[in-house]
């Protein structure tokens, strides 16, 4: 054999192939994978070899990649793309935290951020959960079909399964941003439908009977619940100092709101009637077991079904029917007029509304409510 022929052989052991093409009268170098590639001719064997070692090069410095890969050149990308995801997907698996250790930094960053506590018990309770599911895992390994699936698990009502996903998809952004994760998989999930159901509220009967049934320990905070429309924190916070009868008003602080703005609520003439023989100059309003107190109070009434949020779900309702003013309302409870129109809208017929603010204590009785037809 020739010496031309056994480098011939040689060559083509080598990828790229090189090897003189009688055909063409030129050197080819075969460049191909079987993922694309291709043959080229040159008038020289030098011109060739630089070629080919060229070719080496590159493969050598980028793999495979710079010749293509068939299934990420539909999506316009190389191997190289996908070798550079990957290293930032392990990257971020080392730099990422526990689900606890994530929780306990968003508390203190809300905290930090001057959030209400009552806010900040209320997601720490609802992602406690969570964390008791995935104590183990970091933030990083988890994907939105896990979370879809935990999300699923929980057998609660659609508006409390997309309160749960809307916590986490505000823990998982706080871990996107301090890059504990790449993307905010809880962003991912599907939102429960949520079949808008009217508000819940008490009849004025119902509303005669609790009050009756109050001693003078708990009677404050229900007329209160139901005559100004405070939310169940707020009550639970109100000083009898910030019950103010000669402005006739009560002062919401910005700290104790839940929207963290201050506003004044009217004291109507029957909740003046109601609580005014019982203030304080100050002191907290609610009393000490508050929860077994209104518990004994709901059973004497017999109101067994008790509709969530009641009270301030009937001041709403009645509210509005009465005044035909969802602005107006919405100042004293806290909301928005959009709220306030699509959730306390046309509840109770107008005759109900003036039952309701008719109810006061019998006069010289001070702890009995006027007797009223049940609707």
């Amino acid at each position: 054999m020739s010496n031309f022929k056994r480098q011939n052989k040689s060559r083509l052991k080598e990828w790229p192939y090189i090897r003189f093409a009688e055909r063409e009268n030129k050197w080819m170098v075969d460049a191909r994978t079987k993922d694309g590639g291709s043959r080229k001719f040159y008038s020289t064997k030098a011109e060739a070899e630089t070629f080919a070692q060229q070719c080496r090069t590159q493969k050598e410095n980028s793999g495979t990649s710079a010749f293509g890969n068939a299934e990420l050149a539909k999506f316009g990308k190389t191997i190289q793309d996908a070798i550079q995801f990957y290293i930032a997907h392990l990257r971020t698996q080392e730099r990422s935290i526990s689900v606890e250790q994530a929780i306990t930094e968003l508390l203190s960053s809300r905290r930090s951020a001057g959030r209400s506590e009552r806010y900040c018990e209320d997601i720490a309770q609802r992602l406690a959960r969570f964390a008791r599911k995935y104590k183990s895992a970091t933030v990083a390994s988890i994907d939105a079909r896990m979370l879809n699936h935990w999300l699923g698990d929980l057998g609660v009502a659609p508006g409390t399964r997309n309160t749960f996903r809307r916590d986490l998809r505000t823990l998982f952004s706080f871990c996107e941003k301090h890059g504990y994760c790449q993307t905010n998989e809880a962003a991912k999930t599907e939102r429960a439908k949520d079949v808008d159901k009217p508000a819940g509220i008490l009849t004025p009967s119902q509303a005669a009977t609790l009050l009756e049934q109050c001693g003078n320990d708990t009677l404050p905070y229900v007329a209160i619940g139901l005559f100004s429309g405070l939310r169940t924190s707020e009550l639970k916070k109100l000083d009898w100092s910030e019950v103010d009868f000669e402005s006739g008003h009560i002062e919401v602080t910005a700290a104790k709101s839940k929207t963290a703005r201050r506003r004044l609520v009217p004291i109507t003439e029957n909740l003046a009637a109601w609580i005014q023989p019982l203030a304080a100059v100050s002191g907290p309003m609610a009393p000490v077991g508050l929860r077994k107190r209104l518990a004994s109070v709901k059973k004497r009434a017999g109101i067994s079904d008790w509709p969530h949020n009641a009270l301030r779900h009937s001041y709403g309702s009645y509210r509005l029917a009465a005044t035909h003013d969802a602005a107006r309302v919405s100042l004293e409870m806290g909301n928005s007029p959009q709220m306030v129109f699509a959730h306390y809208r046309e509840l109770v017929k107008p005759k109900d509304a003036e039952r309701f603010w008719a109810l006061a204590p019998a006069p010289k009785e001070g702890m009995k409510v006027v007797q009223i037809t049940a609707a």
